[in-house]
């Protein structure tokens, strides 16, 4: 359950943007997802965007949340936490939290971002340990990438069959390169009515959890918003699919095609 909601929290990363200026979301807005597993409801997650300020300077606080409910919640109890603080003009983000309570299994960590240094601190509060990165301005973490890319890549430039790359930075596994495939446009039914979306295929290393490469695939609203609107995987033993369950806040109106 821990890599499927990073990866849900990842993959949605790679979403178009709005209109450069108006930008794609706002402090207050929240989303909300609902992980199936078979025919059951493995967990919720949610995004929420707030104000903060970071060092007298600006900047959005963006909390994600994920926990198993139910049944699933009896064998496998789950309460996740991802917090990123990043700036409100460039995206650039300033600190990383990670805290993961799986069964017997925890993480607690966070990241510091220093640009006049191009370093990146790793404190791993569990162990006590410090770990430094060398990165760059183009860096991103888990979550700041979501909302970076919703406001720095615009839908009229996709192009069907090319990647998205971006550098991220996470956990102790170091900075690595993300790819997105742009599949084009598709209409899903969701339980708000049918929404245009634009498809994408995470590309992704095989072997632990999923089934190849290209087990990945992703929807966004095609609309000012780019919000996530179902995310599906297959994975070594069944396949996991995520819906976009609620929703607040949004900066832009949420387009549903009336029939």
């Amino acid at each position: 359950m821990r890599k499927i909601y990073i990866i849900l929290l990842l993959i949605t990363a790679f979403s178009a943007n709005a209109q450069e200026n108006e930008g794609a979301f706002k402090a207050g807005e929240w989303l909300k997802f609902r992980l199936h597993y078979g025919i059951f409801n493995a967990s919720y997650a949610t995004l929420q965007i707030k104000n903060d300020k970071v060092n007298n300077t600006p900047v959005y606080h963006v909390v994600g949340e994920g926990s198993t409910v139910g049944l699933a919640r009896i064998f496998f109890k789950v309460d996740d936490v991802y917090e990123s603080y990043f700036d409100k003009k460039n995206g650039r983000p300033y600190k990383f939290v990670r805290k993961v309570s799986e069964g017997g299994y925890t993480i607690d960590l966070d990241i510091d971002f220093d640009y006049n240094k191009k370093k990146a601190i790793l404190n791993d509060n569990k162990k006590g340990e410090k770990i430094e990165f060398t990165i760059q301005d183009n860096i991103q973490d888990l979550i700041s990438a979501f909302y970076y890319l919703r406001n720095n890549y615009k839908a009229e430039e996709l192009v069907k069959g090319e990647f998205i790359e971006l550098d991220l930075l996470y956990d102790d596994d170091g900075i690595f390169k993300f790819k997105l495939k742009y599949l084009g446009k598709e209409v899903l039914k969701t339980k708000y009515g049918k929404v245009e979306c634009h498809k994408f295929r995470p590309y992704v290393e095989s072997g632990r959890v999923f089934k190849a490469q290209e087990s990945l695939s992703l929807w966004v609203s095609n609309d000012d918003n780019k919000i996530p609107i179902r995310i599906k995987a297959d994975l070594a033993v069944g396949s996991i699919k995520a819906d976009l369950d609620g929703y607040a806040g949004l900066k832009h109106q949420f387009k549903i095609i009336m029939d």
